[in-house]
């Protein structure tokens, strides 16, 4: 899966380092990260359910970075089809749906 880079986050991390505590910060990444897993294990297809079982949340980067990540070796087959297989996304509309409420979530912490 391709990395997601989010312009103008410095400028947004170092007026959030001037105006407040970062543990607001780090609980609205936990927090949107849970929802996305959440999400994408919702939207996910599935068969035996190992695809869903094996969507998994990791935060690192001190609480700054939310992953959510499928660990099954083919849910990159599902999510994009192959030549006998259509595709059925699961990642990308969750992940679309919730960087919206992240922005917001962000958002308002500045306000």
């Amino acid at each position: 899966m391709a990395g997601v880079r989010i312009d103008g986050f410095d400028k947004l991390e170092a007026k959030l380092k001037r105006n407040m505590d970062l543990g607001a910060v780090r609980t609205v990444v936990r927090r949107n990260g849970a929802e996305l897993q959440g999400k994408t294990q919702k939207n996910a297809p599935v068969d035996s359910g190992n695809l869903k079982r094996s969507i998994g949340l990791d935060v690192t980067d001190n609480g700054m970075t939310a992953e959510v990540e499928p660990a099954a070796d083919y849910a990159a087959y599902v999510e994009y089809g192959t030549r006998f297989m259509e595709a059925q996304p699961y990642l990308k509309p969750a992940y679309d749906e919730q960087k919206k409420k992240f922005v917001k979530d962000l958002n308002e912490l500045v306000r």
